[in-house]
């Protein structure tokens, strides 16, 4: 008879517990990255086991509102990884020019700069007032960060060098105003955002768009959330949409892939050709 891993058996039941009382589902996330997340939450609460922590939860919704903020994922910054955005002028904008209206989502937005990367791209491109984007996050907190649009000013060197390397056209500091050691972007940046809650893992479709940007997302979910997550952004773009990934992410080996033919294959940008 094999041994019982107690913790194991701990952490099944943690989570359980969370999709039974809350509905958030964590099962399928990477046993490695959901393990790490897991013991700092342990180590926050200062708890022993991981049935202490359920206990917590499970009667305190504050305690859970910190948890939810330890279980997102947050990394991001503006114009991260500049040469995916220089592939984005190249080889999608100028098809994107063409519609006389333009739909993007954002899923796991976290802070947002990503969706505020998008819209200042577009609006150098000369169609930000025809587009929309949408950007979602299940962390309430990084989406109330979004939506102010309000940012350290101490972050704004490093993000106008990735604007520059990413084919920036201005001047990036025109973009924001800042003071008091904080920079605020600019009203109509934001104006053509919707920041909005959604749940990757259990909500549905966002139907219509001509691009999805999900970028280093899906290394932190297990092979079956990877392909239903993939599933919900085939069945949300329009044909002819784009489907944006990070660069330790790929359509190999997934099921959508036959849909999907590579645009620029080093920076994961997919064009929908399939059903």
């Amino acid at each position: 008879m094999c041994p019982i891993d107690c913790e194991e058996v701990e952490i099944e039941m943690l989570l359980h517990g969370i999709r039974t009382r809350y509905g958030y589902d964590f099962a399928h996330y990477s046993r490695a990255s959901l393990r790490r997340r897991l013991e700092r939450a342990l180590a926050q609460t200062r708890l022993t086991h991981f049935s202490e922590l359920l206990d917590r939860l499970f009667h305190d919704e504050q305690c859970f509102d910190e948890f939810l903020k330890i279980m997102s994922i947050s990394v991001t910054e503006m114009f991260r990884d500049p040469e995916f955005y220089q592939a984005i002028r190249k080889h999608v904008v100028p098809l994107l020019k063409t519609y006389p209206f333009i739909k993007i989502w954002h899923p796991g937005c976290a802070t947002g700069e990503e969706a505020y990367s998008m819209a200042l791209l577009l609006h150098e491109e000369g169609f930000l007032d025809r587009a929309r984007i949408y950007a979602t996050d299940f962390n309430k907190h990084s989406l109330d960060t979004a939506s102010n649009g309000v940012y350290s000013a101490r972050q704004m060197a490093a993000y106008a060098e990735n604007y520059r390397l990413a084919g920036g056209k201005g001047h990036f500091p025109d973009y924001y105003s800042d003071g008091y050691e904080l920079a605020k972007f600019k009203d109509f940046l934001k104006q053509r955002i919707t920041f909005s809650y959604h749940n990757l893992v259990t909500d549905g479709v966002f139907g219509e768009m001509n691009i999805i940007c999900c970028r280093n997302v899906l290394i932190y979910f297990d092979k079956t959330l990877q392909d239903q997550v993939l599933r919900k952004f085939s069945e949300s773009l329009r044909h002819g949409g784009f489907l944006c990934l990070g660069n330790r992410e790929s359509l190999n080996f997934t099921a959508i892939k036959p849909s999907f033919a590579p645009v620029d294959k080093l920076q994961r940008i997919y064009q929908k050709c399939g059903v």
